[in-house]
Order: structure tokens, then sequence, then C-alpha cells
């Protein structure tokens, strides 16, 4: 395995545990889901599995974690302006 393969799945593996334990504590009551905490994991743990997806081809898990991507990045948009 290359640096770049082993780069390639440890970016999918932390963008898993990145969505997965987001929505755990969400489900525990631990954040919020307009949390800035909450959707910086969803919009983190997306982007690992776009590079993990887009490397081995699996183009539709690519497309859906786009979109994955945008959302959270509205949200974090929503959330400032709704501070500032």
């Amino acid at each position: 395995m290359t640096i770049t393969e082993l780069f390639i799945e440890v970016a999918g593996w932390a963008g898993a545990a990145l969505i997965l334990g987001a929505y755990i504590l969400l489900s525990m009551g631990r954040l919020q889901g307009n949390s800035p905490a909450y959707q910086w994991a969803n919009v983190i743990g997306a982007a690992g599995f776009i590079l993990n997806s887009g490397y081995h081809g699996a183009i539709p898990s690519v497309a859906i974690n786009i979109l994955w991507v945008a959302i959270g990045v509205f949200a974090l948009w929503r959330i400032y302006k709704a501070t500032a």
C-alpha cells in the first residue's frame, strides 16, 4: 500500500467515524442539529467520503456526499449569519 492509498483509506474511515460520532451525539442529546460542531463533523466527514469514494470510483457515493457537504456548508452559513 502506498502512502497515497493509506491517506485515502484513513480519510474514508475518519469520515465515517466523524459522521457516525456526530449522529450518536445528536441522538444522545449531546449535540444539537443546528450546532456548528455537528455541522462541521458532517462536512469534514463527507469530505473524507468524497476522497475515498472518488478514488475507488464509487460515483453515486461521491455525488451524495457532495450534496451532504453543500447542506452542511449552507447550515454553517445560516448559523454564522444568525450569530453575526
